[in-house]
């Protein structure tokens, strides 16, 4: 991995080269093994190197084209370069002696702004063009490595993460209010806007293009519906177990030895761990599968529909292959509240789920002391590998296909034990208004949600920030009402969160390198262009997933029925830290941009009226995990952000 940053001064003020280096020096975490730069007159721009590959130590970036036109600096790791290398005509000899990014500048050359079509990878790219005077930024798909930048007045900048920005003296500090009230509606995120004032991102699968005139910006990848043709279902299966193993393959490049996996009770990370380790296998190597469990002794009930304790399952998948250890993780004593600074240096933005960030840490550290820096984990599998195939319900009534309409629902009341107002509500519910879905889900006891049960959000600032109105422009749904296209609703899934900071922040203060197979774009578009109903055939959701996996997973865990909830006792270290939730709420409400977004006296209250008991129900769950402890983990970030050090 690679942190960047430059500056092109288009005003005539000198010295670039000295605002690069400052830059560079801000993110030197980021990239502790080199760092190099380069400048020609107005523009300047380099990258600190974290070396996780193999070819990493042919990096000598920036790299520069033979006619010296282009320039480039990229965060990149290729999942498909000994294909890109043939078709460059490039020899296996000369091949594996470039890093990715001299790959990636060959293929630049050979076929332009046409080359992000071919590339399947993590990647973030700046490309100078000295005889056009342009800078072309780019981002993967899925926006696994970082880009930000700043237009200011006479210069244009750019850095991996925002304090590479925030090195130069002309950029401001201060947390953008509207996306922070945006991220506590749990909106997915659109445009360019970061949790910095006046910091933007490069958006996933976009190109940003900068001239003296201006920015620009568009999309370079926008996938298209096309319904698969296969003739079998078994075809499918197949389809999804080549893509599964070519992704897994492809992400384990600079695995010496071990790699680390997440490991839970339910489909993908399984699939994952598999997969690892039966290609592991052949060559000896080892997977060391980190489990987040309750602490021992833990006897509180499980989480209704969930499975309390994942460590079980987990263990039957593990003990399928010699070459798997089995590590159970136990953090209860840890509280959310714990890594918020921490959070807040490496991450540069707000944690979404802060109590989940207690066991992803607790594992992180355990892998790192292990000295494993390569984790592969699955999180992209609900929209890939396990889509559940529910909206085949009312696809089929929306195409009058009733007779078959009638025979899903059958079967999912026969073989998934779904009861008949399931059906009749998954069928039904993407059609009805919102007053009538509430009115449903109160008469039938089932979930009646509205945003206030579920975050800690101003109601006043919910209208001043105008979040409905935009809810409704990007398709999103407070009341949570189930979707009525499947390829649409995996596409707002994708796009609704930005990865990168994430990766970045983790390698960092980790030295882990997180992999998701389950996001390569080959296996997406695949998935995405799958019929719906191969996905739910027999009535049977996820069914495609465990008729993919059979050949790889325990009977236990394909008939698992129940998903998994990672470290259910994640409420005893937030009890245990109960007066410190009490102190930084009160910090909050001296924050201005904090108290103008957060609640403070309903968050006062749930303190003063904690639960003794009771922490497996939905409502306590949403009230403290979601509310509380996501508003402070928002609020505290509008704090930092604001300037304030206590």
């Amino acid at each position: 991995m690679s942190a960047l940053a430059g500056i092109w001064r288009v005003d005539g003020r000198p010295e670039p080269d000295a605002d690069c280096a400052r830059m560079l020096a801000a993110q030197q975490i980021y990239g502790p093994h080199d760092g190099r730069q380069w400048c020609d007159g107005s523009l300047a721009m380099g990258r600190r190197l974290f070396r996780t590959l193999p070819e990493d130590m042919h990096d000598r970036q920036p790299l520069r084209s033979r006619d010296g036109r282009l320039t480039l600096v990229a965060d990149i790791r290729l999942d498909n370069r000994e294909d890109l290398a043939a078709e460059l005509g490039l020899a296996s000899t000369e091949a594996r002696q470039l890093c990715d990014a001299a790959i990636l500048l060959e293929s630049l050359e050979r076929w332009g702004e046409g080359a992000l079509a071919r590339l399947v990878g993590d990647f973030a790219f700046v490309l100078w063009d000295a005889k056009a005077q342009r800078l072309l930024l780019a981002r993967d798909f899925m926006g696994q490595r970082p880009l930000h930048y700043h237009c200011g007045r006479g210069f244009f900048a750019f850095a991996s993460m925002p304090k590479g920005l925030h090195a130069l003296a002309e950029i401001p500090y201060g947390p953008d209010e509207q996306l922070t009230a945006e991220l506590l509606a749990l909106m997915p995120r659109r445009g360019p806007r970061t949790f910095f004032r006046d910091i933007a991102r490069v958006e996933p699968a976009h190109v940003v293009v900068v001239t003296r005139d201006g920015v620009s910006c568009r999309p370079y990848w926008e996938p298209q519906r096309r319904r698969g043709s296969l003739s079998k279902s078994s075809d499918y299966v197949e389809g999804l177990r080549h893509h599964l193993d070519q992704a897994t393959q492809s992400r384990l490049r600079g695995v010496n030895g071990a790699v680390a996996t997440h490991l839970s009770a339910g489909l993908d990370s399984s699939a994952v761990t598999a997969t690892v380790a039966r290609l592991l296998a052949s060559r000896g190597g080892k997977v060391v599968a980190f489990t987040a469990v309750p602490r021992a002794g833990y006897d509180s009930p499980n989480v209704t529909k969930h499975l309390g304790n994942e460590g079980p399952l987990a263990a039957t998948t593990a003990a399928m292959y010699p070459n798997i250890e089995h590590v159970l993780i136990r953090s209860s004593h840890n509280s959310p509240l714990d890594g918020l600074d921490r959070t807040f240096y490496l991450f540069e933005q707000p944690t979404l789920n802060p109590a989940n960030s207690v066991w992803v840490a607790a594992i992180d550290q355990a892998a790192s002391e292990r000295k494993l820096n390569i984790l592969l984990h699955g999180a992209l599998g609900n929209t890939t590998l396990s889509y559940d195939g529910l909206a085949l319900l009312p696809e089929l009534l929306l195409a009058a296909r009733f007779i078959k309409l009638w025979r899903a629902g059958a079967d999912l009341v026969e073989k998934a034990g779904m009861s008949r107002l399931g059906v009749l509500i998954e069928t039904f519910g993407p059609f009805m208004p919102v007053w009538l879905w509430q009115w449903v889900q109160r008469r039938t006891r089932r979930r009646a949600w509205n945003i206030f049960d579920y975050t800690a959000i101003r109601a006043d600032c919910l209208a001043e920030r105008n979040l409905a109105a935009l809810a409704r422009e990007r398709d999103y749904d407070f009341c949570c009402r189930p979707r009525k296209d499947s390829f649409a609703m995996r596409l707002l899934a994708t796009r609704a969160v930005d990865y990168g900071n994430g990766s970045k922040g983790r390698l960092a203060g980790w030295g882990i390198d997180w992999r998701d197979p389950l996001a390569d774009k080959r296996l997406v578009e695949y998935c995405w262009n799958i019929p719906t109903d191969q996905y739910l055939a027999d009535g049977i959701p996820r069914g495609l997933a465990r008729r993919a996996l059979a050949d790889r997973l325990p009977a236990t865990v394909l008939n698992e029925r129940k998903s998994g909830y990672q470290a259910a006792d994640w409420h005893e270290g937030l009890t245990a830290a109960r007066a410190d939730v009490a102190a930084e709420v009160n910090r909050l409400s001296s924050s201005t941009p904090a108290a103008r977004a957060l609640d403070i006296a309903k968050m006062k209250g749930l303190i003063e009226n904690w639960p003794t008991s009771g922490w497996e129900r939905g409502d306590v769950t949403r009230h403290y995990r979601l509310a509380l402890v996501r508003g402070i983990s928002v609020g505290h970030f509008l704090r930092k952000a604001s300037g304030a050090n206590q």
